[in-house]
């Protein structure tokens, strides 16, 4: 039975592995394999605990496990942005988990949590090459609104896009229409 609930500060480590794994998966080519392979996990760790030890005010991170394994997270900040609204920092599910609906049905969790706060919209930033995000976030009717050079994380600079979803309700109402094909 999977279970969605607020994460706490024990979940650090796990949420970590997950992090770090996802990259390990996703990045190979845009990061070094040395960073990928020594330099994530003690990183994601120390990121993690932090986050978990000392939240920001409006920090919301959702964790969604089954039989006490963890299966996939989001982190947002809630009216991070005057623009943009709420920025969804990470979203990650584990490979073996992919293809039940989790990001989707993470994604509409997150999106009803910020219309109950905010009547801005969501925004993130997906790295260039990442299409199986960039493919996800396509299906949930995500803009890619910009793009722009960086270095904020890793070994190497990167191309970001950012993708953003102006109208919380239509986000999700369009989620839980596609959550609808995974009950059959």
């Amino acid at each position: 039975m999977l279970v969605f609930r607020q994460a706490k500060h024990e979940d650090a480590q796990h949420i970590a592995q997950l992090h770090t794994v996802s990259w390990q998966q996703n990045y190979r080519g845009t990061f070094s394999d040395y960073y990928l392979d020594h330099e994530v996990l003690p990183n994601r760790i120390q990121v993690w605990q932090e986050r978990l030890e000392n939240p920001a005010q409006n920090q919301h991170v959702l964790i969604v496990e089954e039989e006490g394994e963890l299966l996939g997270f989001v982190c947002a900040y809630l009216d991070e942005n005057e623009t943009y609204g709420t920025y969804l920092d990470n979203l990650h599910v584990s490979s073996k988990a992919q293809g039940r609906g989790l990001g989707t049905q993470l994604m509409g969790k997150l999106a009803n949590q910020i219309s109950n706060h905010s009547t801005k919209g969501l925004y993130l930033w997906v790295i260039e090459g990442n299409n199986l995000a960039i493919a996800f976030y396509n299906r949930l009717n995500g803009k890619a609104l910009d793009s722009v050079e960086a270095d904020d994380i890793g070994d190497a600079s990167f191309i970001k896009i950012r993708y953003v979803w102006e109208d919380l309700d239509q986000l999700y109402k369009y989620v839980t229409t596609k959550l609808r094909a995974y009950e059959y």
